[in-house]
């Protein structure tokens, strides 16, 4: 499948977006098309191979243009901004002095060749300032298709040409209506334009955190080289204060990183020797050198950046709706414009017929409708970016907000996935805590089981020395065996106690309780004497219960989805409160379990999971949030991805998630509330007056203005 992205700028309305996509599919090989008017970008899908140029030409024909690289694409956005600025205040200037004619006729005083005053400066306003307009206009009916500057074009034109009628016949003056809507139509494609391009802001910022420069050793002499020439396999020295160029690992020296542009961590994490760092954080203390493992299209932000643009570009279902609608509000508005007019005109008013007429055409507003759903999706998943959550795809904002089911994975969602010592247990009364610890290290130093690694680093972290050992040996599944100045030491489970007779029935009871917790007890034993016992369990992340609190404050059922035992995730449920526990379930039952709770798609379900064996889920269930610490495989299964790998961004990501469905609802709600309120107001001639369609232009102009605003909001939301 091939796939082609375009920036097209010159798009005046949510109409023109789906012009081009018309006219863009009807093209040989085209599987699909999204043109997305809030980001002015073309997204098309093709079943064979398509001519990128082929396309071009398409979109070049219907009078738009096609830009290409990021920085080009920003200083042709800017100067569209620019010129239409310079265009809204020539326009209202040149407007005000008709104000003031109109102004004057009403107290029955006229300056003289008044109306060739008035008929050159709304000239240069309609037809010289609001050249694109008309020309938009053009090109759309040439197309068989109406767009809002056919509307604009035609009301303009028409209070023009009664203005001009006005030489002939006995009729009022319109050149001072003609003007202001055409510049409240011109203020208003200012005011939005600077207003959408604020709501791509979050992906420019990341766009320009990347470092443009790399200084790398070549031959023992650092050399510094643009960050296009960078290649894996490099050292790059990095000094304090200074962003590390690409993703690598940290091969000498230590320090402290900022990470918050990626993972939205305010508190920067340590680094050393054999540690991953990512390209565009912040050294902050010590020199390091860092090899560079990922460079270009491969590193940690250019993936952020490629599933922002994605998830930005994506449809979600009520946009579907919304899509429909706009495209048939064009050819619908003109058709009660033209009822407007003869009805009003079979009643004997014809002043009315005029005014409503062209009042209708200037108060409709497709542009609010089209841009209601993409611009609060553009600032959601943008703002989602800067807190590190991912958003892959659109449709999870609008899924999250239906669901009730969140279903979590135990190992590395809700635990670190890292075992960990959290009891020593000692029974001989002549022996130190801090010994039995050294004991069961030493024996278990040779080892690489992770329960063995958990007790060495649990005494390591205390300064504990860790002894010589001799005839080391371990016995799968059991433990390890060893000599220390002699002595024969046994650590591990129950059976490797008993295999080498020796009786645990006193000791049961004092290690019940660790076994009720769901933690792993393992025995020490010396000399053919039991010492003592260390429980190691894989721990709770320190937000976890936390984070289940919040989610049950929200309305949400909890599930715990485990393929570990009963005991151990029953223990854990308990602890943080989680509602049931679905346990020793294998991999492929788990996407069972995830369809029975669906109930045939009538139930949403979010699968929260890290691990290949939680791919499927995520997969299947409706949202599958993907914890970012975790496999690619399973981050490459989710619609979400929690960068950060913690639950309190579950509860942010649904925050967010809901605030962004409630700003596109409030978007669709209040353009189609206008638009019901606004044109049937203006057709039964309410604002039949001089300046009605002029009140028209300004709460048309309000209107596109008032929905980009409301979706910027999202930028500044508490999560």
């Amino acid at each position: 499948m091939q796939e082609i992205i375009l920036k097209i700028s010159g798009m005046h309305c949510a109409s023109c977006a789906k012009n081009i996509e018309a006219q863009v599919k009807k093209h040989p090989g085209v599987k699909s098309v999204n043109v997305n008017f809030a980001t002015s970008e073309m997204f098309v899908r093709a079943e064979e191979f398509v001519p990128e140029i082929d396309l071009k030409k398409i979109v070049e024909e219907l009078g738009y243009k096609v830009i290409g690289k990021v920085r080009e694409q920003e200083i042709e956005e800017q100067k569209e901004i620019q010129k239409a600025k310079l265009r809204a205040i020539f326009a209202l200037l040149l407007s005000f002095p008709l104000m003031v004619t109109m102004a004057l006729m009403y107290f029955g005083r006229k300056i003289p060749g008044q109306i060739w005053f008035e008929v050159i400066l709304s000239f240069i306003v309609v037809y010289v300032l609001g050249w694109e307009t008309h020309l938009s206009a053009f090109r759309a009916v040439k197309k068989f298709f109406a767009n809002m500057d056919v509307l604009i074009s035609l009301g303009t034109t028409a209070a023009f040409l009664f203005g001009i009628g006005a030489f002939f016949v006995e009729l009022p003056v319109f050149f001072e209506t003609a003007a202001f809507i055409m510049a409240f139509h011109l203020l208003g494609r200012y005011l939005e334009a600077r207003a959408r391009g604020k709501t791509s802001e979050a992906l420019r910022e990341l766009l320009k955190l990347g470092a443009k420069t790399a200084r790398i050793l070549v031959n023992g002499k650092e050399k510094e080289i643009s960050i296009e020439e960078l290649k894996v396999g490099d050292i790059m020295i990095v000094r304090p204060g200074e962003k590390i160029p690409t993703d690598g690992e940290v091969i000498e020296g230590q320090s402290t990183v900022d990470e918050s542009m990626a993972t939205g961590e305010s508190l920067p994490v340590e680094k050393k020797v054999g540690d991953k760092v990512i390209g565009a954080t912040i050294n902050q203390e010590g020199v390091l050198k860092i090899k560079a493992t990922k460079v270009g299209k491969d590193t940690f932000l250019a993936q952020v950046i490629k599933l922002v643009e994605e998830a930005q570009r994506s449809r979600i279902p009520i946009q579907e709706f919304a899509d429909k609608v706009t495209s048939y509000f064009v050819p619908v508005v003109l058709i009660i414009a033209l009822f407007t007019f003869f009805g009003w005109l079979i009643l004997g008013k014809w002043f009315t017929a005029i005014v409503a007429a062209i009042t209708v055409l200037i108060i409709a507003c497709p542009c609010a409708l089209g841009l209601a759903t993409p611009t609060a999706l553009t600032v959601g998943i943008g703002r989602g970016a800067k807190e590190g959550i991912l958003i892959r795809q659109g449709e999870a904002i609008e899924l999250m907000g239906k669901t009730k089911i969140i279903v979590l994975d135990k190992t590395g969602t809700l635990t670190k996935g890292i075992p960990e010592v959290t009891d020593i247990k000692v029974f001989e009364g002549n022996i130190k805590e801090e010994e039995l610890l050294q004991i069961a290290a030493s024996a278990e130093s040779g080892s690489e089981h992770p329960l063995g690694k958990a007790i060495v680093k649990k005494a390591k972290e205390r300064g504990i020395e860790i002894l010589k050992v001799q005839n080391f040996k371990a016995i799968f599944g059991k433990g390890v065996m060893a000599e220390i100045d002699g002595k024969k030491i046994l650590v591990g489970r129950k059976e490797l106690m008993e295999e080498n007779n020796l009786d645990l029935s006193n000791y049961q009871e004092m290690v019940s309780q660790l076994q009720e917790e769901g933690k792993t007890v393992i025995w020490v034993a010396q000399e053919n004497k039991i010492l003592g016992a260390i429980a190691v369990a894989d721990t709770l992340k320190d937000e976890t219960k936390t984070a289940i609190e919040a989610l049950h404050k929200m309305g949400f059922k909890t599930i715990m989805l485990t393929g570990d035992n009963q005991k151990t995730a029953k223990a854990i449920a308990k602890k943080v409160g989680i509602d049931e526990v679905i346990a020793e379930v294998l991999p492929d039952e788990k996407v069972k379990v995830i369809k029975k709770l669906q109930k045939d798609g009538r139930v949403k379900v979010v699968m929260v999971g890290d691990g290949i064996n939680d791919a499927p889920a995520l997969t299947q269930a409706d949202v599958g949030v993907a914890i970012g610490t975790g496999t690619d495989i399973a981050i490459e299964a989710g619609k979400v991805i929690l960068v950060r790998g913690d639950l309190i961004s579950l509860v942010n990501a649904i925050l967010l998630s809901k605030a962004t469905f409630r700003t596109i609802r409030q978007n669709l709600f209040w353009a189609f509330f206008y638009n019901v309120i606004a044109i049937p107001t203006a057709a039964f001639g309410v604002l039949a007056t001089m300046i009605g369609p002029i009140i028209a232009a300004a709460a048309m102009a309000f209107s596109s203005l008032s929905v980009v605003l409301n979706s910027l909001r999202l930028k500044k939301i508490k999560l």
